[in-house]
């Protein structure tokens, strides 16, 4: 199976577009080793758009720019295969592709042997320009068959941006992974947008077929190519990577690895978050209460409570891990400080059950002991508290 677990990598688009060499690519592949990404999980290195010519050749195939590659794919992918890494590149569905280079729209199959020929692992394929005549699901059923017709096993990445709800089909027509939303940028509201928008519809991904909210800001600060709006604080950066790991989201790195600070680093390689993601079970978070948040109010006028309601701003998860063991979340996406509830009986954990549910921090790895009938913590604005938990017998 080419994902029974969420894909993870890199991709060039967040931070270079169309600012992408032959040099670049192996300075992230051999950063992606010295650093410890690969050893962390990370295996895809993606190219995305603006890597070719901006016409095919005489016999109709796709032609690597020579300046931005001088010694063609064939050449990066067998120096990220020497890294232990896998190769990834991009097309599209559409005629052509988000940058106006040429795509697969009526030539999927050359161009899918063409990427196989290259010892491609992995294709991100985009829908831009797409015919209004056209028929969004043949055409992305037509490239799943054409990468299969190959013989070589490439992971398909489905990036129609959620149009026509591929949750309910993109894993029938045989993709590995595919994008529910339109592109991310690097700030608050759009990583949280996203996040807000997929609620319903964690459920639809799995082992074998996997939601993508897209390609991760995290650490970008501003810098690159979707640099827009105000900067991203690491602990709202801390909550976009959480939140993908909490969701099981395939996690594709976007920011320059080789300026990324210590923190980040460590951050999309924290252990407990990726195990989260990378739960052998694959089963997507319960929404437990959603926009049940009091919030500190500490002027109140006469008759008021000294604490305030703020609906649809903060949710509570619980996700069944492997082993024995749970994630819960509390994330809050309003401005202020805010006291988030959580009833255990919610979790099918009555106070008379005889059970506690014991949590461990997984951010400062503080054990916080049995919690019974309830646990409500306060969670600053813009930030989120995570745990991992097991299941212990009362006394």
């Amino acid at each position: 199976m080419l994902a029974k677990r969420p894909p993870l990598g890199w991709n060039s688009w967040n931070t270079f577009g169309d600012r992408i060499s032959d040099a670049l690519i192996r300075e992230i592949a051999d950063y992606m080793v010295s650093e410890g990404y690969r050893d962390a999980g990370y295996e895809y290195l993606v190219i995305d758009d603006c890597w070719s010519l901006r016409e095919r050749d005489e016999n109709g195939l796709l032609v690597p720019d020579p300046k931005k590659f001088p010694h063609g794919m064939k050449a990066v992918a067998d120096y990220i295969h020497s890294k232990g890494l896998k190769f990834g590149m991009y097309s599209c569905a559409g005629v052509m592709t988000c940058a106006g280079y040429p795509s697969s729209y009526d030539h999927e199959y050359t161009d899918a042997a063409t990427f196989a020929s290259w010892g491609v692992d992995f294709l991100k394929y985009d829908f831009c320009n797409f015919p209004e005549t056209g028929n969004c699901r043949v055409r992305y059923q037509t490239m799943s068959m054409a990468l299969k017709a190959t013989g070589r096993d490439i992971l398909f990445s489905a990036c129609n941006w959620g149009r026509q709800e591929p949750w309910r089909w993109m894993a029938s027509v045989g993709a590995q992974m595919y994008r529910s939303t339109g592109d991310i940028m690097d700030n608050y509201v759009s990583f949280t947008g996203i996040f807000k928008s997929q609620l319903d519809n964690f459920c639809m991904s799995g082992s074998g077929c996997f939601n993508d909210m897209d390609m991760l800001t995290v650490g970008m600060g501003g810098k690159g190519n979707v640099g827009l709006g105000k900067v991203c604080t690491y602990e709202e950066y801390r909550m976009q990577f959480s939140l993908w790991c909490l969701a099981g989201a395939p996690l594709m790195m976007g920011a320059d690895l080789r300026s990324l600070s210590p923190e980040y680093v460590s951050l999309m390689q924290n252990n407990d978050l990726l195990r989260i993601d990378q739960d052998e079970e694959c089963r997507p978070p319960y929404l437990i209460r959603r926009g049940a948040v009091t919030a500190s109010n500490p002027e109140p006028k006469e008759g008021e409570f000294p604490w305030r309601q703020i609906p649809d701003s903060a949710f509570t998860f619980f996700r069944h891990l492997s082993g024995g063991e749970f994630a819960l979340a509390y994330v809050n996406f309003s401005d202020a400080e805010a006291q988030i509830h959580c009833e255990l009986v919610d979790l099918g954990l009555p106070v008379t059950s005889g059970y506690a549910l014991e949590l461990r921090d997984v951010y400062t790895g503080e054990t916080l002991g049995a919690k019974t009938d309830f646990f409500n913590p306060t969670v600053p604005g813009h930030d989120m508290k995570l745990y991992l938990c097991r299941l212990v017998k009362q006394p």
